[in-house]
């Protein structure tokens, strides 16, 4: 059952308040003063508050009912209030409303008028306390899974990578070979850097080739190494990353660009721990953990003869897939400011057109047009226009309103404080309650 607190020096309005409150399952608390008021407030849960502007008989100007709405706001930063005023005070009452006072009625009040607007806040106060407890939830979890594991400072708040990061730090305690897959950008490396740091050999060296970045010819010298004379300009013998990174982890990204070749003599070193450098006859041996990364299609790439299948389950014991930043939109924004330097901030505007962003190029083209806009911006605030989005990206802020996207994002940047949110987005906070409960925002 709901709590109004009612806050009135008329025992006569009290009452009828009471009355009224009753016949729709609301449970009524009362105060004849603002002292009295606050101090059920200190001790009792209360959803609401209705109060009065004037609380003595000879005072009209309001002056009293401002203070304790300031004091109510100051304590109860969320806590949904409508104040009682005489029509002579419509003007202050306005002004608190803009100030953050959830409604305001004239004495006397219209039954059908206040029963509306205190079912609607009290819903709306129930979708807050939602969206509060969810992100407490979701925060407790990332905690949780900081704390599990060591996750090489990642910066993330979104359940797609949350649900990634906990499959990679999981894996990495067995010696099961992993593949990250996903587009290019999206921070592949960087889990291939969780899996290590989290594996048996985090003392080891973590060693990365990217397979995809050198000639086909280079590509086997490159992981068994080359003997002096094995290829032209080889004058002196070389260790592979093979053997560089024995007792560790070796990090092959692009994996699907490997020729048949080093594919055959991945597949054997896999299998036996064991190979030959490119001109030699020794065999050696290392231990290795073998973590591969790729934005390829491989299972196509088997089906047309360019990858082998055997290869491709040895890789694949377990597949870690890092989603594009498009399909993890909550990670925008902590990204952006991450790449921000000291003494740089998002405005409104910038953070509505990077939500609004498709982001192709995911984390690294995020970090580059962040990085450019903080340079080439002339005030501490980078504002959208000096992003150089697409023209599609960059939403008005005359635009009507703003969307699911900026409006969980600002409340999760003020963990759920709704007055601090709707500052943020140049709301008041009963504009925001009005598009959260339309947009259904926290609802189950």
């Amino acid at each position: 059952m709901a709590r109004v607190l009612v806050i009135d020096d008329n025992p006569a309005v009290a009452t009828a308040l009471d009355v009224l409150f009753s016949l729709h399952d609301i449970e009524t608390l009362r105060a004849e003063s603002p002292d009295a008021g606050l101090a059920v407030l200190d001790r009792e849960a209360v959803d609401m508050v209705v109060q009065d502007m004037n609380f003595h008989a000879d005072t009209t100007s309001g002056e009293e009912g401002r203070a304790l709405f300031a004091e109510i706001r100051a304590r109860h930063p969320d806590l949904p209030v409508i104040l009682l005023t005489a029509w002579t005070h419509l003007d202050a009452a306005v002004d608190l409303v803009r100030a953050g006072a959830a409604d305001y009625l004239g004495k006397p009040w219209d039954d059908r008028r206040l029963m509306a607007s205190v079912n609607n806040l009290l819903e709306l106060s129930q979708a807050r306390q939602e969206i509060g407890r969810r992100l407490s939830s979701e925060r407790r979890r990332r905690e949780a899974l900081t704390r599990e594991f060591d996750l090489r400072d990642v910066v993330f708040a979104d359940a797609a990578t949350e649900a990634a990061l906990s499959l990679a730090g999981q894996v990495a305690r067995s010696e099961l070979p992993v593949l990250i897959t996903g587009p290019n950008g999206a921070g592949k490396e960087k889990f291939a850097e969780i899996v290590h740091a989290n594996s048996a050999v985090k003392n080891g060296p973590f060693v990365a080739l990217n397979c995809g970045a050198l000639p086909g010819e280079l590509i086997e010298a490159e992981l068994f190494g080359a003997e002096a004379g094995a290829y032209t300009g080889a004058n002196r013998a070389r260790e592979g990353k093979f053997e560089a990174a024995d007792g560790g982890t070796l990090f092959l990204d692009e994996i699907g660009t490997l020729p048949p070749a080093g594919q055959v003599k991945l597949l054997r070193v896999l299998e036996t721990g064991r190979f030959e450098r490119l001109g030699g006859n020794r065999e050696r041996t290392v231990k290795v953990r073998v973590v591969s990364a790729t934005n390829a299609d491989l299972p196509a790439m088997i089906a047309a003869g360019q990858f082998r299948q055997d290869l491709f389950y040895r890789l694949n014991a377990v597949e870690v897939r890092v989603p594009a930043l498009a399909e993890r939109p909550d990670d925008i924004l902590p990204l952006a400011r991450h790449f921000l330097p000291r003494g740089k901030r998002l405005a409104v505007d910038a953070e509505r057109a990077l939500l609004a962003h498709a982001w192709p190029g995911n984390v690294r083209e995020l970090r580059n047009v962040v990085q450019r806009a903080a340079l080439l911006s002339r005030s501490d605030a980078i504002e959208a226009r000096d992003l150089g989005l697409p023209a599609a990206a960059i939403v008005p802020a005359s635009a009507d309103e703003p969307d699911r996207s900026s409006i969980e994002a600002a409340l999760t940047r003020h963990a759920g404080v709704v007055a601090q949110a709707a500052a943020d987005l140049g709301l008041s906070r009963q504009a925001l309650y009005r598009r959260m409960e339309r947009l259904g925002i926290g609802r189950p």
